[in-house]
């Protein structure tokens, strides 16, 4: 097996773990984004989305998976790792990830309102920044916008309900 396709088969794998706190998410009622850090060929940390549970705006999946990773690793040094991360990561985010000497961002669907790996900005080849790191977009990218779209689709029809506006669907 060709190595690229090897590497391909370990992101996919290791985005299905983000999924999986993406939908956990879901069931909580935030968005649904879900993020997973890994070191070494396995998972040290997971996150997902709790802003609105938690009243924390930096509560985003990538960034709390960041935290428990260095806190689970014992160092605020994330080289070695990857984050997976369903939905492109915000500025907040891309700049954790320069902070925290990230290796790898590998993320689904790219984020059009705020995308700071590629979409927007880039902040992860940034010269004028001290670390760069290597960005892997569009893993599992249907599936992972598909999520994005059911819950805001629920949402949407919950508000209208609500308001006792006939669904358009």
């Amino acid at each position: 097996m060709a190595e690229a396709e090897r590497r391909r088969e370990v992101d996919e794998a290791f985005m299905r773990e983000a999924i999986e706190e993406a939908r956990l998410a879901a069931q909580e009622g935030e968005v649904p984004i879900g993020a997973v850090v890994v070191c070494d060929g396995r998972v040290v940390a997971r996150g997902r989305n709790r802003r609105e549970l938690d009243h924390d705006p930096s509560a985003h999946a990538e960034f709390s998976a960041l935290v428990k990773a260095s806190q689970a690793l014992g160092r605020w040094r994330l080289t070695g790792c990857t984050a997976y991360v369903t939905l492109e990561p915000c500025l907040m985010c891309a700049g954790l990830m320069v902070n925290s000497r990230i290796d790898r961002c590998v993320f689904g669907a790219p984020d059009p309102k705020g995308g700071a790996l590629g979409t927007l900005y880039d902040v992860s080849h940034d010269g004028r920044l001290n670390h760069e790191f290597e960005v892997v977009g569009g893993v599992l990218q249907d599936e992972c916008a598909q999520l994005l779209r059911d819950f805001f689709r629920a949402r949407r029809a919950e508000q209208r309900a609500a308001r006792g506006v006939a669904s358009d669907e």
